[in-house]
């Protein structure tokens, strides 16, 4: 960008999508509509522009929005990394930063991440944040820019720094942009590129959430880590960033926990199975061995058995007793000994801290006593062996029951990794062979038999079948295939054979995404999650004092013999204390509903959209595309002068030179009715208003009302008809000739066939439903009354919507955009929960944070309810957790000895806490099993 004048600012802009000369002709006709801007030169690669005014980037972004409305690019779209950003603060001043930068046409920035849609190139951005004093990197799914992300020659950096180019830049764009467009392909410059990654590891040592907190500081602290999330109920971490693994994992081990790196989500769910397969077996070994040594024990005391020393015999009994508690304390109980001491050693305590101690004091004071009676009163000679082993025999089947439930919430992810065949037939040198799927490669050519499972994404090069897509979309009919369609890996082939080229492999099909945008969701923490973690990280030191102080208050006032007194209300007090049921909570919750979801179509980018999404007010749907069917068709045609078929086939043949949709409805509806088009010429057309031909000797004019007065032909006597076309939500082409007339053309965008009772079910749920459009007010005002909406905001231009959401959110709304175009992606990124529809553009759906798989509307009420039910869930599962510890702890210390006169056993809070843990697990694993309509399945 150079200034030669103070009024007019220069640029040169990337383009993409533009595949030939009628291309940059829309475009150019878009521009061309944009009051300061001029067109210096474009091709389907660039657009030189010139800027006029002081404010030159107002009438630039106005022409970015205008030619990305027409499905086409314009810059680049870069995903960093950031870090370094440690605060609110930090945020901001790199967004006042990009603020300041013209071709900067939107970002969003966080402290560990950044998307910025730009004419720059990404070194220049990279270079932009150092100097702010942060690091930032090109992110991994930023590969359609990954040739950007590094200027390829040094002498480019004059150029890009500035942000775009100077006025004689069009014979030299490629070295002024310092970068080719985002759709080329520069393999050297890509392998260049500096990429963050996302890694995998299956952890293991982890008990409670406090255990989460310690994980999560340690990686955390490893250079090139940007962000790290640790899911205790998976016993995982995804870490991403451009950290060296085995620094991780040094990290980790340090911390006193295991960390394994983990390819993919099969090799994770493989070494997952082994470790939750071993550590059941353990667990049972350690019930066993547990309640087989300590039941009996205690049925001896429960049916009147000695349990105090009052002989040699005794003694020598009781010593036996106490070498058999030690082996199972050695053994069955050796993991809680060795986490605590880990614990110990790094300045920590966490649940296996409570239960060493717990356990480990009871047998000390037992053994005391048997062998030193003497040292103690008589009334205090009394053994807690059974208490020992009871309580590792009843933990220890409380985490084997734990354990099972954790694996079945990750089911619903288990199953999509199960749709992926393990390999593939590949066709070469016409020879069928069967190989591993990490063998194949994109453009290799496959052929999937009937009944058999699409391996990879691809597109059909030869035969026609019908393909089972349910497991991806949810929608149950087999949708047809043919030559040049798309296939999808994990959807099954019906009856036919299919040969087609492989476009996407390994984690670039559209299942690799679902599994890696669920996988990620179940990792995310909502809220609640950062607040039990909070409370968690503080709980165990804090119930080691309360133990503490207990025991001293039981010693000091408490009835003799106080000693013994002491340790039980200690123990108990260190052993009814659960914080697994505080760290199980809302991992547990949030893995189910997102497992839940994406079961039947519905991906939920993470655990703060799913918090969200049950707290909505207000959803706003886009009308095109979402509530309709986004393809206009003609729905009433009203000859005035003239045989019907013969003025449609005139209005099909003035159309048929023109890209518009309401163009096209009208050609399609002729070619629907077989009509013959006549032969047009001398054809001419003014965008935004209409087309003018001359046919068989006469000239006619199509277009709107104010084409017509522009051509001075008179309208007003067909006034109630175009009233009842609006009226019908319809909108009114006129076909004349040069003396009137001839004909009106009313066509629809048809509202979708689940619309009306989706919406009425949305608004059943409490929620205020609004409809945006950029239709006539009375147009979609028709519209609105047949879906059931009142509140319609019409006339509404693309780079408003987002505007529109803003101002519904400064009126204290929690609003909820549904959209599906390229335009929508800003008010998708403005909205507290943006939802896109599967079908939508790539664009929209990567700025929302809910996608809907398939085309029924309906899911968004169940995707709602299931929020809803989340949400309810974690909470239950957290007061439980809250309300056990609140109450259990006081009762354990003994609060109610002097009205009862009685005190909790140590066994029986082995088994209370047990339970906690697993009253929680069975609870989230309830919404396994949520209840999703029929007609989203």
């Amino acid at each position: 960008m150079t200034t030669t004048d103070t009024h007019i600012t220069y640029y040169t802009l990337p383009l993409s999508g533009l595949s030939c000369q009628g291309c940059v002709k829309k475009a150019t006709k878009a521009l061309e509509d944009i009051d300061g801007i001029r067109i210096e030169d474009i091709d389907t690669q660039y657009v030189s522009l010139e800027a006029l005014g002081e404010t030159a980037e107002y009438p630039l972004r106005q022409a970015v929005t205008a030619i990305e409305a027409l499905g086409y690019q314009v810059g680049y779209r870069h995903h960093l990394t950031l870090s370094g950003l440690n605060c609110g603060r930090c945020v901001a001043k790199v967004e006042a930063a990009l603020d300041e930068q013209p071709t900067v046409f939107s970002h969003s920035v966080s402290k560990t991440e950044a998307h910025v849609h730009t004419s720059l190139t990404a070194d220049t951005l990279i270079k932009m944040v150092d100097q702010l004093g942060y690091q930032a990197e090109l992110a991994t799914n930023d590969d359609q820019n990954a040739h950007t992300a590094h200027d390829t020659t040094s002498d480019m950096d004059s150029d890009t720094d500035s942000g775009a180019e100077p006025s004689d830049s069009s014979h030299n764009r490629s070295a002024a942009s310092g970068s080719e467009p985002a759709h080329s392909s520069n393999d050297d410059t890509a392998k260049t590129t500096s990429h963050a990654t996302r890694q995998q590891y299956v952890l293991s040592g982890m008990t409670c959430a406090s255990c989460v907190s310690s994980v999560e500081n340690a990686i955390s602290s490893v250079d090139g880590v940007a962000n790290v999330s640790v899911n205790l109920a998976e016993r995982s971490a995804i870490v991403k960033g451009n950290a060296a693994p085995d620094a991780i994992v040094e990290a980790v081990e340090n911390a006193g926990y295991g960390a394994e790196k983990v390819e993919d989500d099969n090799d994770r769910r493989e070494r997952q199975q082994h470790q939750q397969a071993a550590e059941l077996k353990n667990f049972k070994r350690s019930t066993i061995a547990g309640l087989g040594l300590g039941g009996p024990i205690m049925a001896w005391g429960i049916f009147g058995g000695s349990m105090t020393i009052q002989s040699s015999q005794d003694q020598w009994a009781w010593g036996a007793v106490a070498i058999l508690t030690l082996l199972l304390l050695a053994t069955g109980g050796r993991h809680f000994f060795a986490n605590a001491w880990q614990a110990l050693k790094h300045k920590r305590a966490t649940m296996d801290t409570l239960v060493a101690l717990g356990t480990g004091a009871a047998w000390l004071y037992s053994t005391a006593v048997v062998l030193a009676p003497a040292l103690f009163p008589e009334q205090a000679r009394h053994v807690y062996f059974e208490a020992s082993a009871m309580i590792i025999g009843l933990i220890s089947l409380g985490h084997a029951i734990e354990a099972r439930a954790r694996a079945n919430t990750s089911k619903a992810l288990d199953q999509l990794l199960d749709l992926q065949p393990p390999t593939a037939l590949v066709i070469e040198n016409g020879q069928e062979t069967e190989r591993p799927l990490d063998e194949i490669k994109q453009g290799m050519t496959l052929r999937v038999k009937p009944g058999a499972k699409v391996p990879v994404d691809g597109e059909v090069v030869d035969g026609s079948s019908y393909i089972d897509e349910s497991m991806l979309t949810g929608e149950p009919v087999p949708v047809s295939k043919q030559p040049g369609d798309t296939l999808h890996a994990g959807t099954v082939n019906q009856k036919g054979s299919l040969t087609f080229k492989a476009t996407g492999v390994g984690s670039d099909t559209m299942l690799a995404r679902i599994i890696d945008l669920v996988r990620e969701a179940q990792s995310s923490k909502p809220e609640l999650a950062k607040l039990a973690d909070r409370i968690s990280a503080v709980f165990v030191p804090i119930v080691v004092a309360i133990a503490l102080v207990t025991a001293a208050i039981w010693y000091v006032v408490g009835p003799e013999p106080s000693v013994s007194y002491m340790l039980v209300t200690a123990t108990t007090v260190l052993i009814i204390a659960c914080p697994c049921a505080l760290g199980l909570a809302t991992p547990l919750s949030v893995t189910a509903a997102v497992g839940r979801a994406a079961e039947v179509g519905v991906l939920i980018r993470d655990a703060d959209a799913l918090q969200t999404a049950a707290k909505l007010h207000t959803l706003v749907f886009d009308k095109t595309g979402t509530l309709t069917r986004g393809q206009p068709e003609v729905t009433h045609v009203k000859a005035i002068n003239g045989d019907q078929e013969r003025l449609m086939a005139i209005a099909a043949s003035l159309e048929q030179h023109s890209e518009h949709p309401l163009a096209q409805a009208i050609v399609n509806y002729a070619k629907a009715q077989d009509l013959s088009l006549p032969t047009s010429n001398d054809f001419n057309s003014e965008s935004g208003k209409g087309i003018q031909a001359q046919i068989d000797g006469t000239r006619y004019f199509i277009g709107n009302k104010a084409w017509m007065d522009a051509q001075g032909i008179e309208t007003s006597s067909h006034q109630s008809a175009i009233d009842a076309m609006t009226q019908r939500g319809e909108t009114a082409i006129y076909l004349a000739n040069a003396d009137s007339v001839q004909a009106l053309i009313g066509v629809s965008d048809p509202i979708r066939d689940d619309a009306i009772e989706a919406v009425a079910n949305l608004q059943s749920q409490g929620l205020e439903v609004i409809m945006l459009s950029g239709d006539h007010p009375d147009t979609a005002n028709a519209i609105g009354r047949q879906l059931g909406i009142d509140h319609v905001i019409a006339g509404v231009l693309p780079d408003e919507k987002s505007e529109q959401i803003q101002q519904l959110q400064q009126q204290g709304k929690r609003v909820a955009m549904v959209g599906d175009g390229i335009n929508d992606a800003p008010a998708l990124a403005q909205a507290d929960v943006g939802v896109a529809m599967g079908s939508g553009s790539d664009i929209a759906i990567e700025s929302a944070q809910i996608t809907l798989m398939h085309q029924h509307l309906g899911a968004l009420a169940n995707a709602i309810a299931l929020s809803q039910a989340a949400v309810r869930n974690m909470k239950q599962n957290l007061f439980g957790a809250f309300i056990y510890n609140t109450l259990g702890i006081p009762v354990a210390a003994g609060i109610l000895y002097p009205f009862t006169g009685m005190l909790l056993s140590p066994v029986i809070a082995g088994g209370a806490m047990a339970l906690s843990s697993i009253t929680v697990v069975t609870n989230a694993n309830r919404l396994r099993f949520f209840k999703i309509k029929s007609n989203d399945k």
